[in-house]
């Protein structure tokens, strides 16, 4: 379980320069209209809490591929795809892809493929309930 995030996060970070979870927070931006969410929604959709968020906004601030705005007579603040924001996403997606491939799926026959979605989804829908019914005020994105 540990093992994957860290093997992605070597490779995006050796040819990207962007951790899993930059390119992950940049992947959603990318799919945004107007490539730009409030920042709460997008913690949500990160499964991340707010704080660790901001960090990582920080960073990509930094990096240029990222803006926080603020929007006339709404409350919050958005984060931005920039330009080059987005040409990192797409530079950095066939890699992403390739990875995913090469560690998850090469070694699968197709009834594997089969079983690990159907496994996929019920342990999904599991942590859901559970963190639900335990109270959890943000069950993670399925």
């Amino acid at each position: 379980m540990t093992r994957l995030p860290s093997a992605l996060d070597t490779r995006l970070q050796r040819e990207s320069g962007v951790t899993h979870f930059e390119y992950w927070v940049l992947t959603l931006l990318s799919e945004e209209p107007g490539h730009r969410l409030q920042m709460s929604d997008l913690a949500h959709k990160a499964n991340a809490s707010l704080s660790r968020l901001s960090h990582v906004v920080s960073k990509l601030e930094r990096l240029g591929l990222a803006q926080r705005v603020t929007t006339q007579g709404k409350r919050g603040v958005q984060a931005v795809l920039t330009d080059d924001g987005y040409l990192k996403v797409v530079e950095a997606a066939p890699g992403y892809l390739d990875a995913m491939r090469r560690f998850i799926f090469d070694g699968l026959d197709a009834d594997q493929k089969v079983s690990l979605a159907d496994l996929t989804e019920i342990l999904a829908t599991r942590l859901t309930d559970t963190l639900t019914r335990d109270g959890a005020t943000d069950p993670p994105q399925t």
